[in-house]
């Protein structure tokens, strides 16, 4: 790619693409490109004007190679990305702004009040009709007294006025309606697992084909390493799959012919060649995206509010200006009460908050999907946590080595490192980063290792058979012994950790622990999700009774539970809501996804499972769970601004109402004065939330 630098400053360069033009379609391969490099750490692309901003770790001449080496025809870029990405909607709203204002106040500006006026009349169409089919459903709401405003200014040919009202009623309808979709466009772009080609099994020979054209009874092959696509059969291989997204189990799960895959697992070691059961549009992974996708789950409760306040007070402004009329004769001081109308204000100002804090998460690396979560994320009283993946890492390391035969458990971890390092299951990981840590260096002297899939390792040092891995394994399969005189040792084990058996000539040689580490931050997250009016937290797990009760002892939940399955979290959401409370639900995996949909606010991580970021209201990233305090600390400060702007709209408006029957203001200047707060109030409502370095 050809370009000109612009500007710099350390970290960060503008650059100028030299192109004729930028379709939507190429500035979103070039934002594909940058977002899947190493080095980049954010970018911005305005197609508009050609221009690219990025931001880069190290160095200089790397962040200007990777924009010097990128191509639209060398970066193959998702279907279901180009199509969801946005660009093009956010493009189409902020024109729609800009035209309106422009058009406004070109008009007002250029034109002579003759033509202006007859403008204004018929804009003014639009609003009348709507306020006469409200009228006609036998209802005194927001629409008929924007038509009565409108047409009384018409009628005595106050056209500014009319005008006015009419501006700031349309720029509240554009981000109203810019809001709901950018929401639903935000669920769609997740909503993919973005696998674009499978292996396909056909006459023994692999083929690569697009993961589209594939239907039920399709043999396909997953290597190692990669995500299953579709739900299936195993049909022929044998490998371990990491179930935890859909299980919440941290230990890999052997997988034979004749087994059950399920569409959002890793095959961690082994192969597979699965009998596709559903494709893609069918599968339950899919199932479960598609309803939530269908719902009306987006809908902004805050906006709703906002227009059933507004709506609820049409009658009392109608009752105002009859009673001013009534009592002073005076249609002027009648029509200062019907000028000032509280809707622009809680119509214009309550998206631009919502839509500002929801700009405002996202710098906290949180993504919302609707302001609706907000409000329900001020309101919450209970939230539950996910063990597997949330409260903890769910990435296992070893806690202790335990010696049976005597030899110093440095020189054991040494050894079953030495053997563990062939594999790539992740309590082999753990095993081979403790060693590392301990900078236990080792040289292979043992003979060639025979991986026993599901079961453990087997191989020889130094002329002695070495075993590692699961209790059946080595005591059962293995026939292995405990060592004379170590049995009290044995029966003393820890019972709050899983444990890998490594055994020498028969003999058990050692006992390795293996956790799942708990987050450093969650007990403070938890003691400032109290702090900030959560009354009941919650741990549920699929794992055994011994860890969950020690993680909730240190954690300090209010209660826990474990060994339970997904429908047994959903049903203690429900349960949770019937009583009365607003829930949170924060979960990883596929195992949390019908709990997260059930709840309020349902809250995944990021780097959890495909379908728990698709059900799922809110993201958070990965690295700290201090950001679900944040977002509770950002919904809290919401609802403030928001009563605070309810509270100011109709204080303003009162006083100008009270002026204007007092004779000291005409209608024109209420309704100036009104359309002033107006923009005043909704520019305040665009300032951020938090303090960021408080947050």
């Amino acid at each position: 790619m050809r370009f000109v630098i612009k500007h710099e400053i350390k970290g960060r360069l503008r650059v100028h693409i030299l192109q004729s033009r930028m379709s939507f379609a190429q500035a979103d391969t070039l934002q594909y490109y940058l977002d899947g490099q190493s080095n980049i750490v954010s970018a911005k692309i305005q197609e508009r004007t050609l221009d690219v901003t990025v931001v880069y770790t190290g160095s200089r001449e790397e962040a200007l190679k990777t924009l010097e080496n990128f191509t639209y025809q060398g970066t193959e870029v998702p279907e279901n990305y180009l199509a969801n990405s946005g660009r093009e909607m956010n493009r189409e709203y902020k024109d729609q702004l800009i035209n309106k204002v422009v058009m406004h106040y070109g008009i007002r500006l250029f034109l002579p009040m003759d033509i202006r006026s007859v403008i204004t009349t018929v804009k003014s169409f639009k609003y009348l009709w709507h306020g006469v089919k409200t009228l006609a459903k036998g209802k005194i709401e927001v629409p008929v007294l924007d038509a009565t405003a409108i047409g009384v200014s018409v009628l005595r040919g106050d056209y500014n006025t009319a005008a006015s009202v009419m501006f700031l009623l349309g720029i509240g309808e554009i981000l109203e309606e810019w809001t709901h979709k950018k929401s639903v466009g935000d669920l769609a772009r997740s909503m993919s697992l973005n696998i674009d080609k499978v292996w396909v099994v056909s006459d023994g020979q692999e083929i690569l084909v697009p993961s589209t054209s594939i239907k039920p009874g399709d043999l396909v092959r997953i290597h190692m390493g990669n995500v299953i696509p579709f739900d299936g059969t195993v049909t022929d291989g044998e490998g371990m799959v990491n179930q935890a997204s859909l299980t919440g189990e941290s230990v890999p799960v052997r997988k034979i012919p004749g087994g059950t895959v399920y569409a959002g697992t890793v095959v961690e070691e082994g192969e597979l060649t699965i009998c596709v059961k559903e494709n893609g549009g069918s599968s339950k992974y899919e199932k479960i995206m598609t309803m939530i996708e269908e719902s009306e789950k987006l809908k902004s409760s805050l906006e709703g509010k906002a227009e059933h306040l507004a709506d609820k007070l049409v009658p009392y402004t109608f009752l105002g200006t009859g009673l001013v009329w009534m009592f002073t004769r005076n249609v002027t001081k009648a029509l200062s009460v019907l000028m000032v109308d509280f809707s622009c204000a809680l119509k214009l100002s309550m998206p631009l908050a919502v839509l500002s804090a929801i700009r405002e998460a996202s710098t906290y690396e949180i993504t919302v999907k609707g302001g609706k979560y907000l409000e329900a994320m001020a309101d919450a009283t209970t939230i539950v946590f996910d063990k597997t993946g949330t409260l903890t890492k769910a990435q296992p390391t070893v806690a202790d080595v335990v010696s049976f035969n005597g030899q110093p458990a440095e020189e054991l971890l040494r050894i079953a490192a030495c053997l563990e390092e062939h594999f790539p299951h992740s309590m082999a990981k753990a095993v081979v980063r403790e060693a590392a840590r301990k900078e236990l260096v080792h040289e292979e002297l043992h003979t060639k290792v025979e991986y026993i899939v599901a079961h453990g390792i087997s191989s020889t040092l130094n002329g002695k058979k070495i075993i590692i891995g699961s209790y059946h394994f080595v005591f059962e399969d293995e026939q292995a012994q405990i060592p004379e005189g170590r049995q009290e040792l044995f029966d003393q084990l820890s019972e709050e950790y899983s444990r890998l058996y490594m055994a020498i000539d028969g003999k058990l040689a050692a006992v390795i622990y293996i956790e799942d580490p708990l987050r450093e931050e969650a007990a403070e997250v938890i003691r400032q999700l109290k702090g900030l009016g959560i009354g009941k937290v919650v741990m549920m797990t699929g794992d055994s009774d011994r860890i969950a009760k020690s993680i909730a002892r240190i954690v300090g939940v209010d209660e826990y539970y474990s060994e339970v399955l997904p429908e047994d979290k959903a049903k203690f959401v429900e349960q949770e809501k019937q009583a009365g409370h607003k829930v949170i639900m924060i979960g990883d995996g596929i195992n949390d996804s019908p709990a997260l949909s059930a709840a309020d606010v349902g809250i995944a991580i990021s780097e959890g499972a495909q379908i728990a970021r698709e059900i799922a209201d809110v993201t958070i990233g990965a690295d700290n769970l201090q950001e679900v305090a944040t977002l509770k600390e950002l919904s809290n400060a919401l609802m403030e601004r928001i009563h605070k702007n309810y509270r100011m709209i109709v204080g303003i408006n009162t006083g100008l109402i009270i002026l204007g029957v007092a004779g000291i203001i005409p209608p024109t200047t209420s309704a100036l004065l009104h359309n002033t707060s107006t923009l005043w109030i909704s520019t305040k409502s665009m300032k951020n939330l938090l303090d960021r370095e408080e947050a």
